[in-house]
């Protein structure tokens, strides 16, 4: 099979109760679990932020979640601090099953630069390592679930894309943040990219 699925951030952080909850976040769970039989190679990303990351709102003085500060790379939302690295917000949903992963790619490692796909950092030039796991595996078309629609998913969907996968989001198999019309402006691109919206 040339097929990957990719299960993008379904974090307790992410999901109800979480520091950056995505509305819904933990109802696609059984769908996602339900759709990996399907496949015979399945990506769990994971955010991984180390404390302190120049990501969260915290720390930028005077500046409040989801303002946007200008960093070497572009613009970056700042975020409440979320999926710090070993705490219980960065941990999967105990409802996913991670026992069918082959791999486990963690992204937001680099203190002074996020990570939104899953191929590469925000200065998109700086790789995860999913791109060669997937061509040495004869991988050409991906299947995206996960959190959230609007920016990782999108983000890794688009990178895909760019890199010549064939990518296919599952919408039903995921929820999106909705930041200031943030979800149409990425379905749009997405479309416009030649991503598949299932």
């Amino acid at each position: 099979m040339t097929q990957a699925l990719l299960v993008i951030d379904i974090q307790n952080d992410f999901c109800p109760g979480g520091a950056l909850a995505v509305p819904g976040g933990d109802g696609i769970v059984p769908g996602v679990n339900a759709l990996m039989p399907g496949f015979s190679e399945i990506i769990l990303t994971q955010d991984w932020h180390p404390e302190g990351h120049s990501s969260f709102a915290a720390s930028h003085p005077g500046k409040a979640p989801f303002e946007t500060v200008e960093m070497d790379y572009g613009t970056q939302v700042l975020w409440p601090d979320h999926c710090v690295q070993g705490t219980g917000g960065a941990a999967f949903h105990p409802g996913l099953n991670t026992d069918r992963a082959n791999i486990v790619i963690r992204k937001g490692v680099n203190p002074r630069i996020d990570s939104y796909s899953a191929f590469f950092e925000n200065d998109r030039s700086t790789p995860t390592g999913l791109h060669g796991y997937l061509g040495e595996r004869g991988i050409a078309k991906v299947t995206l679930v996960g959190l959230a629609l609007d920016f990782c998913v999108y983000h890794s969907a688009r990178d895909a894309a760019r890199l010549g996968y064939g990518v296919t989001v599952r919408r039903d198999l995921s929820r999106a943040i909705d930041l200031d019309g943030s979800l149409a402006a990425a379905e749009e691109e997405m479309r416009a990219a030649g991503v598949t919206l299932a």
